[in-house]
């Protein structure tokens, strides 16, 4: 029983074809794989509500299927390969180089819901679970994602994803984040490494409450995307490889949207 548009959480037609010819291709050899389409569809329902792989409803194809297929895709890189191909597009589209030359980087603490590696406690926000590490673009679009304990600070967990940049993104110039970062020596480290600029952005003396800082307010809203996916309520991947692949899966589901309504 076919799917397509039964679930808010689908595909559109125009999703499909920008994300179709980025998938791998069949190999030729053995029994067709199933459709692609509804696989996507069943994974992007995982990701919207948040159910268990077991609970997914019976018209999508038979979930060990779908896990395996993700399972896959996220040990091949084939998540993060769609997320960046697609991330170049949506730069271009915005009249933007496919390689930016800034970047806002800070994490989220959150709790996991089972257990699992890569686990520990943030003293600062009391919770015991992992931190989200991301650094996005002056558009909010993910650059690098790294999953790794709660226990570790922010200053220390940013070297993971520095590395991650330093692998795709030589035309860096300025990297933003807030005082955390400061600390440790670590804009040395990152300007010795990297050759980097790491700004850190300052509270203004005497405001209290919530304040938009300058471009801190960029990556706190990715993050707000990601929360409208339930799947990102706790962390309820037993691997910290499987949590990042969920935050590619979202934004992938996000880039081909916009792409789709262009």
């Amino acid at each position: 029983m076919e799917t397509d548009g039964k679930y808010p959480s689908d595909l559109s037609d125009g999703q499909w074809r920008i994300i179709e010819r980025l998938l791998p291709k069949w190999s030729g050899w053995g029994r067709r794989p199933i459709c692609r389409r509804r696989v996507i569809n069943a994974i992007l329902y995982v990701a919207r509500t948040g159910c268990q792989w077991r609970q997914l409803p019976h018209d999508f194809p038979h979930w060990k299927t779908v896990y395996n297929i993700f399972w896959n895709w996220r040990n091949d890189g084939t998540w993060e390969r769609v997320h960046n191909t697609l991330r170049a597009k949506v730069r271009k589209s915005a009249g933007k180089k496919p390689k930016p030359t800034a970047a806002i980087i800070d994490s989220q603490s959150i709790r996991t819901a089972e257990g699992g590696e890569e686990r520990g406690y943030d003293a600062g926000k009391k919770i015991t679970g992992r931190k989200r590490h991301i650094a996005v673009d002056t558009l909010g679009l993910v650059l690098a994602v790294v999953v790794h304990g709660a226990g570790w600070q922010d200053q220390h967990g940013a070297e993971w994803v520095m590395d991650k940049l330093g692998e795709q993104f030589r035309r860096l110039k300025v990297i933003f984040g807030d005082v955390a970062y400061g600390r440790s020596s670590f804009p040395d480290w990152v300007k010795q490494t990297f050759g980097w600029t790491l700004q850190t952005l300052l509270r203004p003396v005497g405001v209290h409450g919530f304040l938009v800082l300058p471009k801190r307010w960029i990556v706190e809203r990715t993050f707000a995307w990601l929360a409208r996916y339930r799947r990102h309520s706790k962390d309820y991947e037993k691997t910290t490889a499987s949590a990042e692949a969920f935050t590619y899966i979202a934004m992938i589901n996000l880039m081909s949207k916009r792409l789709a309504n262009q």
